[in-house]
């Protein structure tokens, strides 16, 4: 594993060696699918140790996290945080997780993606407060992507999600967690062939072994079907992010990065 791990960093996330099985053609004229990170990855590292991180392995986008900016931050807080990403080349795409539980808080939700400058809120609403959040898509178009969390959240599986969002504005969507996902009981894969229309989002991990107290760890390190996860998506014409959620050492998260990142990249060049 380190050695693997210290090839990807020397080669500059380079991917070799690697057993993968064949992968058919990629559909014709299917977008790139394109790599970002989810916050939550850097959730012990300062924000220009993450910015450094994320230079170091060429990904440009980010789904920010409240503890880089806090949601009740005023206009000159998040401008400056914007203007540092924006520097070092990398956008802020997105926003979350972010739970709603009032009224209250989906506005400040939405009032915080519109001082960032940015149409996505990855989100986890509570479910009596969907038709409300509906008004502020509409109001705003401003999307959300609902986020399945596993066994015990409000929506273990995309399957609750889309229950709950399927007769509303279609700017509502699911943010597919495949790791949380799969230790629910679903399918991944199925989830994003079944619901294609109204994902918006995908949070990337893998699974040592797949169970209800598992934890994440490195893309292509584990059972999950990450190579169909990827395949699908390109078949699904999926033009969202894949965003690298990282939990296996949050102290020192690079490693990881660099080895998720990598897979993802190689398994990417055999559907192209």
């Amino acid at each position: 594993m380190v050695a693997r791990r210290k090839f990807i960093q020397t080669v500059g996330l380079g991917f070799a060696g690697l057993k993968m099985p064949a992968i058919p053609a990629a559909v014709p004229d299917a977008a790139p699918l394109k790599l970002g990170i989810a916050g939550y990855s850097f959730a012990h590292v300062p924000i220009d140790q993450g910015i450094a991180m994320m230079k170091r392995v060429g990904i440009d986008a980010l789904s920010i996290k409240d503890f880089y900016l806090p949601l009740d931050s005023d206009a000159a807080a998040v401008k400056g945080v914007v203007n540092k990403f924006s520097a070092a080349g990398i956008r802020i795409y997105a926003a979350g997780v972010i739970y709603m539980k009032t009224r209250g808080e989906v506005d400040r939700a939405f009032e915080y993606a519109k001082m960032l400058g940015i149409d996505l809120i990855i989100g986890v609403p509570n479910p009596e407060l969907l038709a409300y959040m509906e008004e502020k898509v509409k109001s705003t178009n401003i999307r959300v992507a609902v986020h399945n969390h596993g066994p015990g959240d409000l929506y273990p599986t995309p399957v609750e999600v889309y229950e709950h969002i399927k007769g509303l504005d279609r700017r509502i969507g699911l943010c597919v967690d495949i790791g949380h996902t799969a230790r629910a009981g679903a399918d991944p894969v199925k989830m994003l062939r079944d619901y294609a229309p109204r994902v918006l989002d995908l949070h990337l991990k893998d699974l040592s072994v797949i169970t209800k107290e598992e934890h994440a760890i490195d893309l292509g390190t584990g059972v999950l079907d990450i190579v169909g996860v990827l395949r699908t998506l390109r078949h699904n014409r999926y033009t969202g992010y894949c965003s690298i959620e990282h939990e296996l050492d949050m102290n020192d998260p690079l490693p990881g990065i660099a080895e998720s990142a990598g897979y993802f990249r190689g398994v990417v060049k055999t559907l192209n």
